[in-house]
C-alpha cells in the first residue's frame, strides 16, 4: 500500500541558517506532529507539547481519501483498517450507487497519531508529553511560551523563534496570538453491529435535511462492526437525532463517539508576527476543514506541509492551493446548506452514468476537477446547485447577517 508520490518531497531549504532557527509545536495532534516531522527532516530543532501524559489519545475511526498515503507514508499505513469502494446514497426512498476509482481509507485515530509521534521522533523532533501550554509571550529576540507540567504543577519557559499551534479547534495558542474563536458544530457518532445486507466494503450516506443540513454515515471499519452518526446544530439534539435513527434501523449502539469539528466560514490567516517571532496555526486551530463533509484530515495535513514550507524557505504555494479548495467546498456547503428532502430526491435522480462517474474517478480532495467533471456531464445538477445558492443568500438576507 505504498504511495506512488510523496508530496512531502515539496519542501526544499534555500535558507543556509535554517538549522538555527528553533520551532515549538504546541499539540500532538495529527497536523501538529506531521509539521514537527516535516521541520525536523529539513534540520530545524522542534520541540513537540502534549498536554495528554501517554500519548493514547481517545479511539475513534475516520474516514479518508487515498491522498493520505502520498501525504504520509509509512506514517500511514498501520492506521488504515479498512477500504471503502462503493458509496451508497439514500434519500426519500431514492438510491444511487458511487463506485470509486481509488478506494477511501478507514483509520483509526489512534494509531495514526502515535506513528506520526514516531515518524517525528525518527526524523529528529522531541516530543515532550505531560506538558499544558499556559501563554506565550514575546522576548528580545523571539518568543517565550509558558509551559505547565501536569505531573507537579510547576511551570517553565521554553523560548523558540517560531511557534506552531497544533491545538484543535480551541486553540490556546491561537487565542493566546490574537486570533478570534473558531465556530464549531458537533459531531456524534455510535459504533454499531454491521447491518447483515452490508458490505464491508461500501458506505451509506442518508440525506435527512429535517434533523441535520449535512448527512447521516454508515461507514464499516470491519466486517463485523460500523460507525453511524451525524454532523448536526447543537450537542444534545444531535445526539437526540442519532439515537431516533438507530431505533428506526434497529441498529443497538456499542459505545457512543462525539468531538466538536471547526466549521469554515472564510480563510483564517496562518501566520502572525509576535514581536520578533512568529506563530503559526495548522489543522483544526486555523479551521482547515472541508465544509462539504466537515472532514479535516487530509486538508489538515496540506495545512501542515504549507506551514512547513512557510518556514523552511518561505513559499506559500501549498497553502494557497489549500485556501482556494477550502473556498470551493464552502461555496458547495452553501449551494446545498438550504435543501430540501425534495431537493435532495432531484440530486440524486440527475446523478446519471457520467456524473457517476466523475464523483469515482476524483475524491473530495479534489473538488474542482469534480465539479467541472459534473458540469460537463450533468448541467442541470449545476443549475440545482445555483438555485441552492440563491436560496441561501434570500435566507441570509431574511436574518440579516
Amino acid at each position: 500500500m505504498a504511495p506512488e508520490r510523496s508530496d512531502t518531497k515539496n519542501i526544499s531549504s534555500r535558507n543556509p541558517h535554517t538549522d538555527k532557527r528553533s520551532v515549538a509545536v504546541v499539540g500532538g495532534s495529527a497536523a501538529g506532529l506531521f509539521t514537527a516531522s516535516l521541520l525536523a527532516r529539513q534540520g530545524v530543532p522542534v520541540r513537540v507539547f502534549e498536554r495528554i501524559e501517554t500519548l493514547e489519545p481517545e479511539e475513534r475511526t475516520l474516514i479518508v481519501t487515498n491522498r493520505m498515503l502520498a501525504l504520509l507514508g509509512r506514517a500511514a499505513q498501520k492506521s488504515v483498517v479498512n477500504e471503502i469502494r462503493h458509496f451508497e446514497l439514500f434519500t426519500d426512498g431514492r438510491a444511487a450507487t458511487v463506485t470509486l476509482k481509488h478506494p477511501d481509507l478507514i483509520i483509526e485515530r489512534r494509531t495514526l497519531i502515535q506513528g506520526l509521534a514516531e515518524e517525528a521522533q525518527r526524523s529528529g523532533a522531541s516530543i515532550e508529553l505531560g506538558r499544558r501550554f499556559h501563554t506565550l509571550h514575546p522576548n528580545g529576540r523571539g518568543l517565550v511560551l509558558e509551559i505547565d507540567r501536569c505531573d507537579d504543577g510547576s511551570r517553565e519557559e521554553v523560548r523558540a523563534d517560531t511557534i506552531v499551534g497544533g491545538d484543535g479547534a480551541s486553540s490556546r495558542v491561537a487565542h493566546a496570538a490574537g486570533w478570534a474563536p473558531l465556530e464549531t458544530v458537533p459531531l456524534v457518532q455510535a459504533i454499531v453491529p454491521l447491518p447483515k445486507d452490508m458490505s464491508p466494503a461500501t458506505a451509506r450516506v442518508w440525506f435527512v435535511p429535517q434533523d441535520t443540513p449535512y448527512f447521516y454515515w454508515l461507514i464499516p471499519e470491519s466486517p463485523t462492526r460500523g460507525a453511524l452518526g451525524l454532523i448536526g446544530v447543537t450537542g444534545p439534539e444531535t445526539r437526540h437525532h442519532l439515537e431516533k435513527f438507530l431505533e428506526k434501523r434497529k441498529l443497538d449502539p456499542i459505545e457512543f463517539q462525539g468531538a466538536r469539528i471547526p466549521l469554515y466560514k472564510k480563510w483564517v490567516p496562518v501566520r502572525r508576527q509576535v514581536g520578533r517571532g512568529s506563530v503559526y496555526l495548522v489543522g483544526d486551530a486555523a479551521g482547515q476543514v472541508k465544509v462539504t463533509t466537515v472532514g479535516g484530515i487530509v486538508t489538515g495535513f496540506r495545512g501542515a506541509l504549507g506551514v512547513a514550507q512557510a518556514i523552511v524557505d518561505g513559499r506559500f504555494s501549498e497553502l494557497h492551493t489549500l485556501r482556494r479548495e477550502l473556498d470551493l467546498h464552502l461555496l458547495l456547503r452553501r449551494s446545498l446548506h438550504d435543501f430540501q428532502q425534495a431537493d435532495y430526491s432531484r440530486l440524486v435522480d440527475l446523478l446519471n452514468d457520467p456524473a457517476k462517474q466523475s464523483l469515482a474517478e476524483y475524491s473530495r480532495d479534489e473538488a474542482w476537477k469534480i465539479l467541472w467533471r459534473v458540469c460537463l456531464s450533468q448541467p442541470r445538477l449545476v443549475l440545482l446547485g445555483l438555485r441552492g445558492l440563491l436560496s441561501r443568500s434570500r435566507s441570509l438576507r431574511q436574518t440579516g447577517l
